[in-house]
């Protein structure tokens, strides 16, 4: 009975994900005995809340078969933002929720772009990208923004019933955007988008405003994400987000969702993240050179779009292969008909 509903739960790929992930705390529990302490997997969730945030934001936009390099801009221009109210004055709750409709804003622009003027999601992006971290760099001139407050650190860096406060953001945020990919009209089309653009519309989904929608929740999710980083670090830096847009990806990617749209899971995201994230951790308690770090990340990313393109070319076989022994079991049928 617990085997059948642990199956219901988890996907076949997804599974294959959990088995990696459970090897790799495995072999870390090994080579670095403070692995497998509370203190240091408390850490680990608090240390991938952020990306795990960033790589549900992508998943949506994966989904529909597009992308988004523009996140890891959007965690710096926002945290940002969010600095430069509260040190000028502005109220926690008030610059928060204004950091917040700043990102929904910056993917509300990408949104236009990409679903009105139907621009590639990849050049827009890349341009959004670019403009926000210049921008971060142009206001702050590449130094910390400090001085913020007390209780605003104390959201990134604080606990709840023993659980970090990143944590808990991130596992409420993961169940909204389960419950929406799997249980609304919305999510389904949002699938629909991405397994048949063509399909979709002459079905009657509205593609362009599903497309713009994953762009603005992406902004902002990211937004929020950028705020957790911010507390976490105690302060706003234009180099914040560098590089999170490649760990989203690979984390999506990793958690079964496919380049090309059409599939994919909030579960698997975050299996995916889990794994970058205690990759990371154990790679730095084995005091592992921070720039080969960088080589075994980058590698990851390789090996999870290969994956991704193996797992595409496999599923268009099996899909060959059965639509060839339908058409030879109706074949048959019909001669011993006419037989």
């Amino acid at each position: 009975m617990r085997m059948n509903k642990l199956k219901s739960m988890f996907k076949a790929k997804e599974m294959g994900v959990l088995l990696a992930l459970a090897a790799l705390c495995l072999i870390f529990s090994l080579a670095a005995p403070k692995f497998f302490t509370m203190a240091n997997l408390l850490n680990v969730t608090r240390q991938m809340a952020v990306i795990s945030l960033v790589s549900i934001a992508m998943t949506f936009v994966i989904i529909t078969g597009g992308i988004d390099l523009s996140v890891g801009s959007i965690i710096a221009f926002a945290g940002i933002c969010a600095a430069a109210m509260m040190a000028n004055g502005v109220p926690m709750a008030a610059a928060c929720l204004l950091t917040i409709a700043i990102g929904g804003l910056v993917g509300l622009v990408n949104s236009v772009f990409i679903a009105r003027l139907d621009m590639s999601p990849f050049i827009t992006t890349l341009g959004t990208m670019t403009i926000l971290r210049g921008l971060g760099f142009l206001y702050t001139g590449g130094y910390p923004i400090y001085d913020l407050p007390r209780e605003f650190i104390q959201f990134g860096q604080g606990y709840f019933l023993g659980v970090p406060i990143p944590t808990i953001v991130l596992l409420a945020v993961a169940a909204a955007a389960h419950v929406t990919l799997r249980y609304t009209s919305f999510g389904r089309h949002v699938y629909a988008v991405g397994g048949n653009r063509d399909a979709a519309l002459f079905s009657g989904v509205k593609v362009v405003r599903v497309n713009a929608w994953v762009y603005i929740l992406s902004g902002l999710i990211c937004a929020l994400a950028a705020i957790l980083q911010t507390s976490r670090v105690g302060s706003a830096l234009p180099t914040m987000g560098q590089g999170n847009e490649l760990d989203a990806i690979a984390a999506v990617i990793i958690g079964g969702a496919a380049m090309s749209g059409g599939s994919g899971t909030i579960l698997g995201t975050i299996l995916g993240s889990a794994i970058l994230g205690v990759l990371n951790n154990g790679l730095s308690l084995l005091n592992v050179n921070s720039y080969l770090m960088q080589v075994i990340t980058g590698t990851v990313v390789i090996l999870a779009i290969l994956i991704d393109k193996v797992r595409g070319a496999l599923t268009r076989r099996s899909a060959v292969m059965k639509s060839r022994e339908s058409l030879l079991r109706e074949t048959r049928e019909q001669k011993e008909a006419d037989t």
